[in-house]
């Protein structure tokens, strides 16, 4: 075998040397990049599973209608019973999903302690609603956490729409708020028209990062439904009622802040909601 021979056999197995290099190189970033579609995958997703009673076994929904007859007859048509995965081994939501196992409540005759009362600790809704306890952790927010208000005060969970005042309920948006809120709701002479819309269309239910839980931070509320106007001399104005502000005065605060529009809510002497 001439030299020519020996560096052509060699350039063959350098060569298949450095293609079986980057085929292992290939191979192990592939199992890199799918190992990473995995993790992250695995990530996304949240394992929701039943409060644990220690001690307790599952019973079904038919042992908790032998004492709470009204309420499982009127789950069945609730926003939770529309719950369920597809599938044989599927089961629908039924009561134990929220309040744990029980057969030990059973065995006891409904002793106290026996079961789990969500109204107690919202932690039963925020493993499914976790979104709803980010909410809760912002600077202004209904106590839910301090244990002062439950979910159950404004969300029926047994019965209907489980928004409160919702779809075709006979009960407002406003009603449910105005259970706690009394003073906003008067009656006053002159009402403001945002209430006609009802409260989340200022306020943010759950939490905000704005105080009182309004949905904008200061002034621009207002500007959502007061839209501005350009006069003849060009000078920025804010159109209220048909009269025309300078905004110059919304340097003083916000609307209600700088000794304006003090009453946002309603008045029982000033259409401007002055006092």
């Amino acid at each position: 075998m001439n030299l020519k021979n020996i560096n052509h056999e060699t350039g063959q197995a350098h060569g298949s040397g450095i293609r079986a290099h980057r085929g292992k190189i290939l191979a192990v970033s592939g199992l890199a990049v799918a190992a990473v579609v995995i993790s992250c995958g695995t990530i996304s997703r949240s394992l929701v599973a039943p409060p644990h009673i220690p001690g307790a076994t599952y019973i079904g929904t038919e042992s908790c209608a032998e004492c709470h007859e009204t309420v499982v007859r009127d789950f069945k048509h609730s926003t939770h019973a529309r719950l369920k995965a597809p599938g044989d081994n599927s089961k629908d939501i039924g009561c134990e999903s929220c309040h744990g196992a029980g057969s030990l409540h059973k065995e006891s005759g409904g002793e106290r302690g026996t079961i789990l009362n969500p109204k107690k600790s919202a932690e039963t809704c925020f493993a499914c609603h976790q979104d709803k306890r980010a909410s809760f952790n912002l600077p202004s927010h209904h106590p839910v956490l301090e244990g002062k208000v439950s979910c159950s005060d404004c969300h029926d969970p047994h019965k209907g729409d489980a928004i409160m005042g919702g779809g075709t309920q006979m009960m407002s948006e406003n009603e449910i708020c105005g259970k706690c809120h009394t003073a906003q709701f008067g009656p006053f002479v002159f009402e403001h028209d945002a209430l006609k819309e009802g409260c989340t269309s200022c306020h943010q239910p759950h939490g905000s990062v704005n105080e009182k839980m309004l949905v904008t931070r200061n002034s621009s509320l207002c500007l959502k439904c007061h839209f501005t106007q350009v006069p003849a001399a060009g000078a920025a104005s804010l159109n209220v009622s048909g009269s025309s502000h300078s905004f110059s005065r919304l340097s003083r605060g916000s609307c209600w802040s700088a000794g304006c529009h003090e009453e946002v809510h309603g008045s029982q002497v000033s259409r401007a909601f002055r006092y």
